[in-house]
This record gives structure tokens, C-alpha cells and sequence, in this order.
């Protein structure tokens, strides 16, 4: 019910009279059934923007840090996330990575819609990054569908270290769903989730035309200590 009135009634029609977000390939998204909406991350407003301009209600997880502030402005932010369809995700590796696996899982499992970076994290410069495996890990263990997803413009209204979003205007493109079912099975084997992740990536990569770099984005930012990530 809060995710209905904050899309549809408050936050939904404020964001796009102000952004006037556009949206290309809204038909690649089936209308029912579980799936993996695999984006491109360029700033905290993708997962804004993407849920808002779908039919269906989806799901993003999120960095737990974003539900555990204090004060008004932490209230605010948890109800945001919430009431946006955020799910909080211990992201410190080992068992924290197993649970959000079990999480995703969970949400697929209903029939839904979940949203992923394979990145892993923010771009710290516009640059495409080397994917992660857990993406694929989830999708074949789940034995569903990718849909590959760009976001353009997110980062130039809100870069990272920015909390209040410039105006501008913002765009999605969502390709074709990837079919992974040759791998069902598999999903235990590294070699294979590093073949999707990276098939993934290409997609990504050819329909954003974003640089792409092979390296993870979390080393890029381990070398820049000061810059705020």
C-alpha cells in the first residue's frame, strides 16, 4: 500500500513533472513472472527513477546503511527506501553476501521483479565495470530471465557526493530479456557465472556505449581514499 501511494499519489507524478524522464524497450518487461532487471550504476537516484517509470512494482537491494540513520533525515530516508521497495543488504562479504542471495531469492520466488547491480557499487567516473557473479549466481539458481538495463543522465542531476538532485532530465533504455536456461545447473560452477556475468556486461556495454573497463569499480575507488563513494 505505501509503495502504491508513493509511486502512483506523492513521489511518482512530483519526479517526473520535475525530471521528465524518458523510457525506451518499457515492452521488454513481461507483464508477470519473476526476473532480473540488471542495471548500469551511475548514481543513487537509478533506483528512483527505474521503479517509477514500469508498470509493475519491483524491487532493489540496497546497502543497508541507507535504513539504519538517525534523526529526521534517517526517519525520512528508511520510510523512503521502504516505501519505495528497497530491501536492506548487508554488503561486508562472506555470509552477509549468502544472506542477500537468500533475500533475492525470496523475491523472485514470489513472481516479482528484483533489481541488481552488477557492479556492485556506484561508478566513480561514468566508465562501465567488470560485473560480479552473484547476479548470475541468482538467476540460474532462480532459473529466470536477465533483462539488461541502462540508466543515462542519473549521474549528471545527482553524482556521487551530491544529496540534493540538480534538475535535468534523466532516461532508461531496457533491452531484451537474455535467456540463460543452457546453464540451469550450473550455477555452482565459476567458470559458467563468470560467462553470464560477463555476457551481461556486453549487453549492457553495447546499448549504453559506455567505456568499459575490466576491473571491479570498488578497486578503482580503493585508490582514490579521498574522494567520497
Amino acid at each position: 500500500m505505501v509503495y502504491w501511494v508513493l509511486k502512483y499519489l506523492i513521489i511518482g507524478p512530483i519526479v517526473k513533472a520535475i525530471f521528465r524522464p524518458w523510457i525506451v524497450g518499457r515492452a521488454n518487461i513481461p507483464p508477470s513472472g519473476a526476473a532480473v532487471l540488471a542495471s548500469n550504476h551511475l548514481s543513487v537516484s537509478d533506483s528512483i527513477f527505474l521503479p517509477l517509470m514500469i508498470d509493475r512494482p519491483m524491487s532493489f537491494l540496497a546497502k543497508s546503511d541507507y535504513f539504519t540513520g538517525r534523526g529526521i533525515k534517517g526517519w525520512a530516508t528508511r520510510v523512503f527506501m521502504k516505501g519505495t521497495g528497497q530491501i536492506p543488504i548487508d554488503r561486508t562479504g562472506g555470509k552477509a553476501s549468502e544472506a542477500s542471495l537468500n533475500t533475492g531469492l525470496q523475491v523472485l520466488g514470489r513472481g516479482d521483479l528484483l533489481g541488481i547491480y552488477p557492479e556492485g557499487t556506484r561508478s566513480p567516473d561514468g566508465k562501465l565495470y567488470r560485473g560480479r557473479t552473484g547476479l548470475a549466481r541468482m538467476a540460474l539458481t532462480a532459473r529466470v530471465p536477465v533483462i539488461p538495463v541502462v540508466m543515462i543522465g542519473t549521474d549528471d542531476i545527482m553524482p556521487i557526493g551530491r544529496s540534493i538532485p540538480r534538475v535535468g532530465r534523466v532516461g532508461m533504455v531496457i533491452g531484451e530479456p537474455l535467456d540463460f536456461t543452457r546453464f540451469h545447473g550450473m550455477e555452482s560452477d565459476r567458470f559458467v557465472l563468470r560467462s553470464v556475468t560477463d555476457e551481461i556486461m556486453v549487453a549492457l556495454q553495447r546499448m549504453g556505449e559506455q567505456e568499459y573497463e575490466d576491473v571491479y569499480a570498488s578497486t578503482v575507488k580503493d585508490r582514490r581514499p579521498a574522494s567520497r563513494v
